[in-house]
């Protein structure tokens, strides 16, 4: 955390300026609030010989608001520029990480550390970091204005004040390990809490919505149970420093009350006047204010650190390097992919490929087949720069995977809720209608848009609901002829599709094949190795070429 406050440092000691202002302007406000009563309560002056001072009180007034909303602006502009750089850095890491790496963790759990714990980093930054410096610097400014009315009140100050941090300490030591297990709790309910939303569909199939909803209501009570604990712990510090604070004023307030009276003869207690009593009884309150606040923060600061642990996990769980090296692979003008005696050992110990050598020319049609488990998927997976190998080199137009575009299409391609003109253009934002109109003719879906009352302005629901599986990767094909992609991988793009879709995605496969791209399929479908230019056979994670 020390680590990321260093681009904002500037930002947060600007805010703690903005703060030690406010409290510069406080003592003037309160020193001539004290003036003016002693003056007139006295009977030495009247309110309107007094018109100096009460101008000086509201110009304090008018610089301390001032300043505590410039430094509410510091504090904020300090905390979004280190939250934009932690989540800037989380994208750089999915991006490294990849789908086969992203798809180990729950999709909430992601979404939680991309929200809530990102966001759980604000009250550190913003409120906690420049109140540090506030706690140290606006009591010592309020000590020495005490110390000059009268040394005995400052010795009480003085006393006093260490308490309020180490009871702060002593109640918050179990508050780190807490908010960790409160932000774990949480993004296990978040991933726990979307896989059932996700399965709706098939609990209902199986009549199995009532244990899953009893699953969540479980969850639901451990986080809840979790969170109270939090919550305990912020209120009781909360009441404790409240006391002990408390307690520190009501002995100052004695001891000027009894000094004013002459009960009590030491030290300067003789010397108290109605304005330096009032100054300084005036003034206890804000002296432990920036400590109460403080304590305040504490609790943003123990929940920091527990989002902390998980984000820090995170971004620690790199990929390894995709080029082993000292390994070089001389680049050819024709190949577009070049395997170099690549091997992928995963960490469980299964051997996902045995070492290959592989090059495959532009433009061709190359269908990769075998077994279920056979890696068929971790090919792919290689040349597009989703899996690192274990050994060997890995070049896409002699450059690392994934270093340019490329297209992608599975069994389950993405579709937002959005209209087709909208699906179409994530690919191409500058096509027109005409052109997103010849993609879908060239996918056979033509003259089903052309059958809508609002044509390209059909709304699609999020992941296709309403359309067939053959129609959702037609319609994500027909983006692969827009964005013109060079290298297009396809994982089983014509599973589960009826013969006529099939068909349909296979002319459009071949007229993708035409133009120029290089498409590598994994498929064990006849229909697919018949269209093929080339066909590859992977048994066991060995690669045979026919």
């Amino acid at each position: 955390m020390k680590q990321r406050q260093r681009p904002a440092l500037g930002t947060i000691r600007a805010a703690a300026l903005a703060g030690t202002l406010a409290a510069a302007a406080t003592i003037v406000q309160l020193g001539g609030m004290a003036w003016v009563a002693h003056q007139v309560l006295t009977g030495e002056q009247l309110p309107g010989q007094l018109l100096a001072v009460i101008i000086l009180v509201l110009v304090a007034i008018a610089v301390r608001t001032s300043s505590v909303a410039l430094q509410n602006r510091y504090a904020a502009s300090a905390s979004d520029q280190i939250r934009m750089a932690l989540r800037r850095d989380l994208l750089d890491h999915f991006h490294r990480v990849g789908p086969v790496g992203l798809g180990q963790s729950s999709a909430g759990t992601l979404a939680s550390e991309w929200l809530d714990q990102v966001e759980a980093l604000h009250g550190y930054y913003a409120h906690y970091l420049p109140q540090m410096i506030l706690s140290v610097v606006v009591p010592l400014l309020i000590l020495v204005t005490v110390l000059w009315l009268d040394w005995l009140a400052a010795l009480f100050l003085l006393l006093s004040a260490p308490l309020i941090p180490l009871f702060m300490a002593l109640v918050g030591m179990g508050a780190e390990k807490l908010n960790q297990q409160h932000m774990e709790t949480l993004g296990r309910l978040s991933g726990h809490f979307l896989d059932r939303l996700r399965g709706l569909s098939t609990l209902q199939l199986f009549d199995y919505t009532g244990p899953a909803t009893r699953d969540i209501a479980r969850a639901t009570d451990e986080y809840r149970q979790v969170n109270m604990k939090t919550l305990r712990v912020a209120f009781l510090s909360s009441a404790v420093l409240e006391f002990f604070a408390s307690i520190a004023i009501a002995v100052i307030a004695i001891y000027i009350g009894f000094g004013l009276l002459g009960y009590i003869s030491y030290g300067p207690s003789t010397e108290l006047t109605l304005f330096s009593g009032l100054f300084i009884l005036l003034l206890a309150p804000e002296f432990y204010q920036p400590l109460r606040q403080l304590a305040q923060h504490y609790h943003d600061r123990a929940t920091a650190l527990g989002a902390a642990a998980q984000l820090r996990q995170r971004l620690n769980n790199a990929p390894e390097a995709a080029v082993v090296p000292g390994r070089e692979v001389a680049g050819s003008s024709t190949a577009v992919v070049e395997l170099d005696n690549v091997a992928v050992s995963f960490r469980d110990g299964r051997t996902g490929l045995e070492p290959l050598s592989l090059t495959i020319a532009s433009p061709q049609l190359v269908a990769v087949s075998g077994p279920s488990g056979a890696g068929k998927s971790t090919l792919l997976h290689l040349i597009a720069g989703f899996l690192a190998p274990t050994s060997g080199v890995v070049r896409v137009n002699g450059e690392l995977p994934d270093a340019r575009p490329f297209g992608w299409l599975g069994q389950s391609p993405f579709i937002r809720q959005d209209t087709w003109a909208g699906n179409l253009r994530m690919v191409a934002p500058d096509a027109t209608d005409q052109e997103l109109t010849d993609a879908l003719d060239k996918v056979g879906l033509g003259e089903l848009i052309r059958q809508r009352p609002l044509g390209l302005d059909t709304p699609i629901q999020e992941g296709g609901a309403g359309l067939s599986g053959g129609q959702a990767r037609r319609l994500a094909t027909a983006r692969l002829f827009l964005a013109r992609y060079p290298l297009i991988l396809m994982d089983e793009p014509t599973a589960g599709l009826d013969p006529r879709s099939e068909h349909c995605l296979l002319e459009a496969i071949r007229q993708l094949r035409d133009q120029g791209a290089t498409i590598i399929m994994a498929s064990h479908h006849p229909a697919v190795l018949n269209a093929a230019d080339r066909c590859l056979t992977l048994v066991d994670g060995r690669l045979q070429d026919e």
